[in-house]
């Protein structure tokens, strides 16, 4: 079943641009850990806010996503440009107007 994680990074003044230029650097290592989709976009209502949603195969999959070492490399040089400001949400799809379930 697919996992969402959705959810905002807050960060420092002037640093929403690098943190999205790190952020959509093409991984494909993300598929091969089971991410299926890896969407990151801004809005100018909030200029030092980057929201990401990620779609995974399963809870699990993210989870053990986090414990790869080029994963938490690249949270680590991500950590500098953020301020601390998090929020969003998580949950298991259970259906689709697009797919008919």
């Amino acid at each position: 079943m697919t996992y969402v994680n959705a959810g905002t990074l807050g960060t420092l003044p002037g640093k929403r641009d690098e943190l999205v230029s790190r952020l959509t650097q093409r991984n494909d290592r993300l598929r091969e850990l089971g991410c299926t989709a890896y969407e990151v976009g801004v809005n100018e209502d909030e200029p030092e806010t980057v929201f990401v949603v990620e779609l995974w195969e399963s809870a699990a999959a993210h989870q053990a996503s986090l414990r790869q070492p080029d994963v938490m490399a690249a949270i680590a040089d991500a950590r500098p440009l953020l301020d601390g400001r998090f929020g969003g949400f998580r949950f298991e799809v259970v259906g689709s107007p697009l797919r008919g379930d």
